[in-house]
């Protein structure tokens, strides 16, 4: 990074992320001269308009470079009233939402109604709903436009994002990392749960969301890792405890299961245990 020059520091702004929700994105905010702190509610401009957001890193010093674009601005501090506006749009959501949901059943949509949410302003409601397939919502946004006086926004979302607006509690006893603290998706699929030699079952792999768990893969890295420096299945190894065949791996242990040629046991072996180890 360049030296900091008085020019430079004339130019320099105070940046702090913020987020909009629990386990949202972190955008950076110009902060001007607030003193602002981890966990304090702030008024924004976004691009829609005025919302409250939560200041999620401390501020920092950030240099603009040619081209970069002016970052939007937090306006003030979140106050009472801020608060009581927030605590209205949350009751009115609940009733919006049971609203649609009764629109929706007499209209027999094919559409789960999942979360209801305002601007600060008031003057937008965005509708989330999951579907399998496409729903010809038209007639529905403008009854409904017309019941709550504002703007109405259908949004279709999986099943991955309803189970994150929702939340819950997972089989490991927790919040579930989706709407605690994960704040983006990654690419998850069988081959992670095989690497960790965990059982195939699908309702033992299945997430709240019906799709594989999250958390398959956040160990997969390291199993690779550790796997690395074991003898592959398959592979005729020397060992101290009898010649064979590898197997099984276990790579926490960093030891493989050997099934000896000259009686058919299986023994586990380390690597010391190995005198030939994978080229």
């Amino acid at each position: 990074m360049d030296e900091a020059t008085p020019q430079n520091l004339e130019t320099s702004l105070r940046i702090v992320g913020v987020k909009f929700k629990v386990a949202g994105t972190i955008s950076d905010f110009d902060a001007g001269l607030l003193e602002l702190a981890v966990g304090d509610r702030v008024i924004v401009e976004a691009e829609r308009g005025m919302a409250m957001a939560t200041v999620a890193t401390p501020a920092r010093v950030w240099i603009p470079e040619r081209g970069d674009g002016r970052p939007p601005r937090i306006l003030k501090k979140a106050d009472d009233r801020d608060f009581a506006k927030e605590d209205l749009n949350r009751r009115r959501e609940r009733e919006t939402h049971e609203l649609c949901r009764d629109m929706t059943r007499e209209r027999n949509l094919p559409m789960k109604l999942v979360k209801v949410e305002y601007t600060f302003d008031g003057t937008k409601a965005t509708i989330y709903f999951f579907a399998e397939n496409r729903v010809d919502f038209r007639e529905l946004v403008r009854d409904l436009a017309q019941h709550i006086h504002m703007r109405v926004e259908m949004k279709q979302i999986g099943a991955r994002d309803e189970t994150k607006l929702v939340g819950a509690i997972g089989p490991c006893g927790r919040e579930l990392c989706c709407s605690s603290w994960l704040r983006e998706f990654h690419a998850v699929s069988v081959k992670m749960a095989k690497e960790q030699d965990l059982s195939l079952n699908p309702s033992k792999l299945a997430g709240m969301c019906g799709r594989l768990k999250c958390c398959l893969r956040y160990e997969y890295e390291t199993y690779l890792e550790l796997k690395r420096n074991l003898p592959g299945v398959g592979r005729q190894v020397t060992c101290v405890k009898g010649d064979g065949v590898v197997v099984r791996q276990l790579p926490i242990r960093q030891s493989v299961v050997v099934r000896r040629e000259e009686d058919g046991v299986e023994v586990e072996a380390t690597l010391e245990d190995l005198v030939e180890k994978r080229e």
